[in-house]
């Protein structure tokens, strides 16, 4: 695997040896042994439980007949493409309480393959380099401040000789940036700030100290997020590394300093120059962004004639529900689409910034409703290009959120870990009354023209990621277990497949010897609170023509929630403000809904049994369970307080009880 191996990875059709198959990141495959005539023959060929059920969003890679995958906890695991034997695997020992310091989950997208290693980076932190035929660590960096609310939930990236790998935080006190290590040593040769630092100090380059002057007050002071946390995609020929960077932080603009600005270079695509790192152009999707409209989507990169001239373009289905086309060697914006539901902007000015409606805008006097949600019209789950129907396929949402009125007495200081959490800081929720049914959808949409080519409704409003292929068939699951095909052309379903277990990651292909395969991993996160969502252990499934494997028997339902016999004396008021700080601390993990209910990974609370309820001190604040993901909020609650969320728990466990 050398840089040549990586340039004409194209040509190589029974592999898939980076996160989006080639350099381009189009998730098009040239096989087609699997085709829109034979795909109704296809079946279950292996599966392998990965042990977990908090969710799995990584890309399988394919090298030589071996697959090499990540799981929860940044774990890497390499087998047999063939039958699914283990060949070996990598537990990084990732801290199983980080959790609580970062966002969004214990998830992993996936590994980079580079002469004879595998590379991964770690929940934590950590970029490690594994030895591809063993899984022995080569050498390990830690790659953002230790103990911090950093983290690594996105694929590393090669890019001439060099491990590419960005951060995630910007929920939290953090500033983001992009770094690059030499890929046989570990040595680190650049790093990238997407957001400038305290302007008493030098800046580290003359796009930063442009960029200060987009932002105001004492911004450095919560860090200033935009932190790159998935999309890294190199052009070889340009020796462009194109990065998407999350939101500005704090999420209310009204929180980040004296005046509003476009807080560059956050919710932002930057083109930066492979050697050095240095900003070679950018393009802002959401200036001085109110609603957490990360650029972090998928950056597709094609060739595309449009107006009868031939253009390199950048494509991004943004989570602001633009579809975006932008040449990418200068960054100038070709076009932007509105492909799905928005409210917050009325379309593109002669500029290329955005028209925004500013009351969808929420200040310290009032709140909004606004759509699309802070989850995106898309979000990060992967999105195909078929370069012979010019069409791009990706999964769609339709779905509002309402943000509070901002506290502005909410003041952010630089060892704050808990932006988000804190009940001054009332963080944003979704907005059923805005749109009554959320729905999603799957959509075929032609770049060069800016408009939808045909569409799947779905009932469920969640989907994961697409694989398109040249036997003319697109492939997406969903979050109630349906994996299908369908037609790419048309968007005639084909076939579909139900795993039991929802789907949020991408499919990819590979074959070996004269077969090809399917592969996707199953396994919903926590994050998709879809009402239709299946939950249950997470699986490499791969297909092939004819297979006949069958599923294990799926998880025993559970019955209806059991009236609580622990009793904890609370008033009203009370049990309202343990709910208020259920909501701040503990909803992230254990629900995203009113009825603390949550998929897979974590416990329903309201059927605590009263022998955990008579430990609960030495569970969220001794750190008994920290092992097992639960972490110790000694420094952040009191013994009272406590009390106070275990009487909401109890009392959310009555009214479910009673209402069965």
């Amino acid at each position: 695997m050398t840089d040549a191996t990586l340039r004409a990875a194209d040509a190589d059709t029974a592999n898939w040896l980076s996160y989006g198959r080639t350099y381009s990141e189009q998730r098009h495959s040239p096989l087609r042994q699997v085709n829109d005539t034979s795909v109704a023959r296809l079946g279950l060929a292996w599966t392998v439980d990965l042990q977990t059920l908090h969710g799995l969003e990584a890309t399988p890679l394919v090298k030589d007949g071996v697959m090499y995958l990540t799981g929860t906890w940044s774990m890497v695991y390499a087998l047999d493409a063939r039958t699914g034997a283990l060949k070996w695997r990598y537990d990084p020992q990732a801290r199983r309480d980080h959790d609580k310091l970062m966002c969004c989950g214990v998830v992993n997208r996936g590994v980079a393959l580079y002469r004879g290693r595998v590379y991964v980076g770690t929940m934590d932190g950590r970029l490690v380099a594994l030895d591809e035929r063993t899984g022995t660590p080569v050498w390990s960096v830690q790659t953002t401040p230790v103990d911090s609310p950093y983290s690594i939930t996105g694929a590393p990236r090669i890019a001439g000789g060099r491990v590419i790998i960005g951060n995630a935080g910007s929920e939290y006190a953090v500033r983001g940036y992009v770094s690059a290590y030499d890929a046989m040593t570990g040595a680190l040769a650049w790093r990238t700030y997407m957001v400038p630092g305290d302007p008493a100090k030098p800046f580290e380059s003359e796009a930063l100290k442009r960029a200060a002057s987009t932002w105001s007050g004492q911004w450095w002071k919560g860090g200033g997020g935009a932190s790159p946390w998935d999309p890294i995609v190199y052009d070889p020929e340009l020796d462009l590394v194109y990065v998407g960077t999350g939101n500005p932080s704090p999420w209310y603009p009204e929180l980040r300093g004296t005046s509003v600005g476009d807080n560059l270079y956050g919710a932002s695509i930057v083109a930066l120059r492979a050697k050095t790192g240095e900003v070679a152009w950018h393009y802002q999707t959401t200036p001085g962004d109110a609603w957490d409209y990360d650029a972090t989507q998928p950056i597709v990169l094609a060739d595309l004639t449009i107006a009868g001239v031939k253009r390199r373009v950048l494509m991004q289905a943004n989570k602001n529900a633009f579809f975006y086309v932008i040449d990418r060697a200068t960054g100038a914006l070709i076009s932007a689409t509105p492909y799905a539901t928005m409210t917050w902007a009325n379309g593109i000015d002669s500029t290329g910034r955005p028209i925004v409606d500013s009351s969808t805008i929420a200040t310290s006097t009032s709140a909004t409703v606004v759509t699309p949600a802070n989850f995106g019209a898309h979000n990060w789950n992967p999105v195909s290009f078929d370069p012979s129907t010019g069409l791009a396929y990706l999964g769609v949402v339709d779905e509002g959120t309402d943000f509070h009125a901002v506290d502005p007495a909410f003041v952010l200081t630089p060892t704050d870990r808990t932006l988000g959490r804190d009940p001054r800081y009332r963080g944003p929720r979704l907005a059923q009354s805005l749109l009554a049914n959320p729905h999603g959808r799957l959509i075929a949409w032609n770049p060069a023209t800016g408009r939808e080519v045909w569409r799947v409704p779905h009932p469920v409003v969640r989907s994961g990621g697409t694989l398109s292929t040249a036997g003319n068939v697109v492939f997406q699951g969903r979050v109630d277990g349906i994996f299908a095909a369908y037609r790419a052309t048309d968007g005639q379903r084909l076939w579909q497949f139900d795993a039991g277990v929802g789907f949020a990651a991408g499919p990819m292909t590979y074959a070996v010897g004269d077969t090809q395969y399917v592969a996707v991993l199953s396994g919903p996160p926590a994050l998709y609170s879809d009402a239709a969502a299946r939950a249950g252990p997470g699986r490499v499934l791969v297909f092939t023509l004819g297979g006949t494997a069958a599923l294990p028997p799926p998880m025993a339902p559970r019955g209806p929630v059991p009236v609580p016999t622990y009793k904890v004396a609370a008033s009203k008021a009370e049990i309202l403000e343990g709910g208020a700080l259920f909501t701040s601390y503990c909803s992230r993990c254990h629900s995203f809904t009113s009825n603390l209910v949550k998929g897979g990974a974590v416990p329903d609370l309201r059927r605590t049994s009263p022998a955990v309820h008579a430990t609960i001190d030495s569970i969220v604040l001794g750190g008994a369970r920290r092992a097992l993901g639960m972490p110790s909020f000694a420094k952040d609650l009191t013994s009272a307080q406590v009390r106070l969320i275990q009487a909401y728990v109890l009392d959310q466990a009555v009214l479910a009880a009673r209402a069965r």
